[in-house]
């Protein structure tokens, strides 16, 4: 898988791999509102989703206009570009590669012909049967079409961006090609004239439908419906496609729902100010905190998070153990995706680039610290080391997620498996490993409770190995590989 550039807590250190989040997706129908300035805010909302890329696509009824470029939400769009995206439909994206370089030719949304005209589309998620759709591809449109991919966008977005080119109306195309799709995919789609959203039988991204006064909007997550003034109606089923145009709203169950949410949305990736199923994101955080203090208690003076991917769960856990919840750790809001490298001097400061040290407050105290995940272990390693050194006398970690042992093919990058250190190593191995005086991670049953969701509606794969969607490759799973982007399936240049 690619490799991202998230400003994210694991990726703290120069070449740490941590979880990397996946896309954002964005979308609005709204007549006599200002498509695209919705539709910035909404993908700001969502940047934590995705820091490499961010585009726009707009609709004036007659004609499609994309922009789109490297970078933050905040450095890809200005006044000028956003007051040239008119109209009153527009879909959004915010881009966390994890097929396909980041590179710009991958940036979204992508752009395709279709018989009546134009198709845009944005895309959450990561397809794992990506050597069957381009068979697919090239059985209908032949070699032609394949080389043409091949030479543009090589993301699984791209095909299915191909496939909607088809005879008839662009509803029936997008049912049609569905139940080829295996993994997770939630879309946002447009033509000139329509919006429409889509999402997998599984659900294993998150879509939430919203309601403007003028108009209709569909998010990754809700905390986009928040900032664009929308009000939440209901999550977009798995399976279902939903239609927006002049004529109102239609939904078309298009695939049984078989749900398995993802349940590290719950643990890491969504906003804690986001609701899935009806639950807050941010108390499920504080609820696994609650339940890490139950599971693995310690005697100690201070709780404190690694920012700010473990605050929640360190403030249930101080809630739950009644020790001292503080602030040990100072986050440089600011070093986010950036074009300058480091120097060799301070890259060897390694950590500190993001995260310091608040001795007065560490100094000579019995330290928990709460994270959500150990994943190399090269990050919490040197967190434990910089503690002890501004004088901390103990330091035990706690994590809110078990052990990760598997990777992820839905959509979310973590390291190959021969990376993962939980799977090579037991927990007081791993403790060891990183300098901790005691490791506690939360049960799978715990952290699952904390989430409010009945258990069989989760994927729990990267904990278990148990994939709720079969992999093409029988290897893929022991290995952590699978080829998914169309360089690694050595696309065939036409004759």
């Amino acid at each position: 898988m690619a490799r991202g550039d998230g400003n994210l807590s694991h990726d703290l250190l120069p070449g740490e791999k941590g979880p990397q989040d996946s896309c954002g997706v964005f979308g609005v129908f709204a007549p006599g509102e200002e498509v695209a300035k919705l539709s910035y805010y909404g993908l700001y909302a969502l940047q934590h989703r995705g820091q490499e890329s961010a585009g726009i696509a707009t609709s004036d009824g007659s004609q499609i206009l994309v922009y789109k470029d490297m970078g933050l939400v905040s450095q890809v769009f200005d006044e000028a570009s956003l007051e040239a995206l008119q109209g009153h439909i527009a879909i959004g994206h915010a881009r966390y590669s994890t097929t396909g370089g980041s590179v710009w030719s991958n940036a979204q949304p992508t752009l395709g012909p279709r018989p009546d005209g134009t198709v845009a589309l944005a895309h959450n998620g990561n397809l794992v049967n990506t050597a069957e759709l381009l068979e697919l591809l090239t059985e209908r449109q032949g070699e032609t079409t394949r080389g043409e991919i091949a030479r543009g966008n090589t993301t699984d977005t791209a095909l299915v961006t191909a496939l909607l080119n088809t005879e008839g109306s662009l509803e029936d195309a997008l049912a049609e090609v569905m139940p080829h799709l295996r993994g997770a995919y939630c879309f946002t789609i447009m033509d000139e004239t329509t919006l429409y959203a889509a999402r997998d039988p599984q659900g294993i991204r998150p879509l939430v439908l919203g309601r403007l006064e003028r108009g209709w909007v569909v998010a990754s997550e809700t905390a986009a419906l928040d900032i664009c003034g929308a009000s939440f109606v209901r999550e977009v089923a798995p399976g279902e496609m939903i239609t927006i145009d002049e004529q109102g709203l239609r939904s078309r169950q298009v695939m049984e729902p078989r749900p398995k949410g993802c349940v590290f949305e719950y643990v890491y990736l969504a906003r804690p100010d986001t609701h899935i199923n009806g639950r807050s994101v941010n108390e499920s955080r504080i609820e696994m905190g609650r339940q890490l203090a139950r599971e693995h208690p310690v005697e100690a003076d201070l709780v404190i998070p690694t920012p700010e991917s473990g605050t929640p769960a360190a403030i249930g856990y101080a809630q739950e153990s009644g020790i001292d919840y503080g602030q040990g750790m100072v986050k440089n809001a600011y070093v986010g995706r950036t074009f300058i490298q480091p120097s060799q001097t301070i890259r060897q400061l390694g950590i500190r680039l993001k995260l310091n040290p608040l001795r007065e407050v560490i100094e000579g105290k019995r330290l928990v610290v709460i994270d959500d995940s150990i994943v190399r272990g090269n990050t919490q390693r040197a967190v434990v080391r910089m503690l002890r050194e501004a004088g901390a006398a103990e330091v035990h970690v706690r994590i809110s997620s078990p052990p990760v042992r598997w990777p992820c093919f839905y959509g979310i990058d973590f390291a190959s498996r021969a990376e993962l250190i939980a799977n090579g190593l037991d927990t007081e191995e791993i403790a060891r490993s990183i300098g901790a005086d005691s490791l506690g991670y939360i049960s799978q049953e715990g952290m699952v409770a904390a989430t409010a969701q009945e258990p069989s509606t989760l994927c729990t794969a990267c904990f278990t190995g148990t994939y709720p969607v079969s992999l093409p490759d029988p290897t893929a799973r022991d290995q952590g590989i699978l080829p998914v982007t169309l360089e690694e399936l050595s696309v065939k240049e036409p004759a």
